[in-house]
């Protein structure tokens, strides 16, 4: 009962109207059970809803005509369907027994000799842009940012699944737990799982658990990310890097709220809230079948999408401010901070560059500047020279020469990396000769590193100390 894949989809719960958000559906319905002469009402918004007779269902239906595990109803696009789980007396939609059905207003399901009442309340709200500067740990003052404010503040309290789309660096594990921190799960556990960091032939007992023996090296039984988090939040990081064969196992995770360990038979029912974060375009991941379309279906009930930090450079000001307030490598003594301000010259170029990493280039960037500054205000000449430079001359030098990093575009991320450390290397170890006059001794204790490492690091960079070259 899997739809065609169509050509746009658009995500469940948000309305887009030229690219911006106008409207967001919160998908709630009513529940109201008949059994004994009496009736009990249970609003819902999660996304995968479990009936049965025993206690760890959502509702739980004092009938012994119903079985342990009877029903459950799950939201697909903008649909309820119910999904008989091979109970032993059958599930009724207005007395036609159904395995799968959708579910339509007003209808009644049968659970053995239980009636219950089904009704959608989904609520239709207008997507205004906050009048706040942050949400969380969220911060910025852009209006896209400002109107994921609004959704957010929305959907939070809720048990919906969301997926944040995005950029690399552009702040997506924050907005996952600072949603986390604002739902009624927040004194659960916030666990993160990176899809694309864990070796494949560990990710399924990381996420799932194992069982004793279920596979060489498996000495005792592990619980899994899902177990560890029950009650909270699971946040996947790097959803698009999760490998076919383990994508329905993630599925039946969000289905059936359960899961399996390797080398085990018994499920383990989990109590978890979802978000996901990833840097791929899923709807393309789907066409080219590397990632499950009944999977896109099913995370996709909330889906955001980050801007990145050059399309909202109004806040730049605003996220140094922060930085220079709350980075632990500012910190003095007590609540002293080793720099209080950034100069106008450097602000300017903060703001002209383009900021290719996003949030996470400009959190390293503040660090290595703190690093530097001999003051309590960062200059233009504490920063990294390809923001230093005035733009023309940055562009025509495709980045600087003389401790700049060399174009990181269409190479390897080892490779990338490995410039940006090297460049970082050399403007920290001339930075501290200069400083100390030349001298490697005095520049080694600085930096808190062995003097003969330090030189080493000189001979790697071509660094001399000229007529200065000595220890002491």
């Amino acid at each position: 009962m899997v739809a065609k894949f169509p050509d746009q989809v658009p995500p469940t719960q948000i309305t887009y109207i030229d690219g911006r958000p106008t409207t967001l559906t919160l998908r709630k319905c009513k529940l109201v059970v008949s059994e004994a002469g009496r009736e009990r009402e249970h609003i819902f918004d999660k996304d995968a809803i479990t009936m049965g007779a025993m206690d760890d269902n959502d509702v739980v239906v004092h009938d012994e005509t119903v079985s342990r595990y009877h029903c459950k109803i799950v939201i697909e696009g903008d649909s309820y369907i119910l999904h008989d789980l091979d109970s032993t007396n059958g599930t009724f939609i207005n007395r036609v027994r159904v395995r799968e059905a959708f579910l339509k207003p007003d209808c009644v399901i049968t659970a053995g000799k239980t009636e219950i009442h089904f009704a959608p309340l989904d609520e239709k709200v207008r997507i205004v842009p906050s009048e706040k500067t942050r949400f969380g740990e969220v911060i910025g003052r852009n209006v896209k940012l400002r109107e994921i404010y609004g959704i957010l503040e929305k959907i939070a309290p809720t048990d919906a699944t969301v997926v944040v789309e995005g950029e690399t660096g552009t702040g997506k594990e924050v907005v996952a737990r600072s949603i986390h921190d604002a739902s009624r799960r927040k004194d659960g556990p916030f666990m993160v799982f990176d899809c694309g960091a864990v070796p494949e032939n560990l990710i399924e007992s990381e996420l799932f658990g194992h069982e004793k023996g279920s596979f060489t090296g498996a000495i005792m039984t592990r619980q899994g990310i899902f177990e560890l988090a029950n009650g909270g939040t699971v946040f996947l990081d790097e959803l698009g890097e999760l490998r076919v064969d383990l994508q329905p196992k993630l599925l039946r995770v969000l289905e059936q709220r359960e899961v399996k360990r390797v080398g085990g038979a018994k499920p383990i029912k989990v109590d978890v809230r979802v978000i996901a974060a990833t840097n791929r375009n899923l709807e393309e991941e789907v066409r080219a079948a590397r990632f499950r379309e009944d999977l896109f279906y099913r995370l996709s009930v909330v889906r955001l999408v980050l801007p990145p930090l050059r399309d909202r450079k109004e806040d730049i000001p605003l996220l140094v401010k922060h930085f220079l307030k709350n980075l632990l490598c500012n910190k003095a003594r007590g609540d002293e901070r080793k720099v209080n301000s950034i100069s106008r010259d450097s602000m300017d170029r903060l703001v002209e560059y383009d900021w290719p990493g996003n949030i996470r280039e400009l959190v390293n960037m503040i660090e290595r500047a703190v690093s530097f500054c001999d003051s309590d205000t960062i200059e233009v000449e504490d920063l990294p020279e390809q923001i230093s430079m005035p733009r023309q001359i940055a562009v025509a030098s495709g980045g600087g020469g003389g401790g700049a990093p060399a174009a990181v575009d269409d190479v390897p991320f080892k490779e990338a990396k490995e410039r940006w450390v090297s460049s970082f290397e050399k403007d920290y170890i001339l930075h501290l000769l200069r400083k100390n006059a030349m001298n490697i001794s005095h520049a080694a204790r600085e930096a808190d590193i062995d003097r003969k490492y330090f030189r080493k690091l000189m001979r790697k960079y071509g660094i001399s100390a000229g007529d200065n070259d000595t220890d002491d």
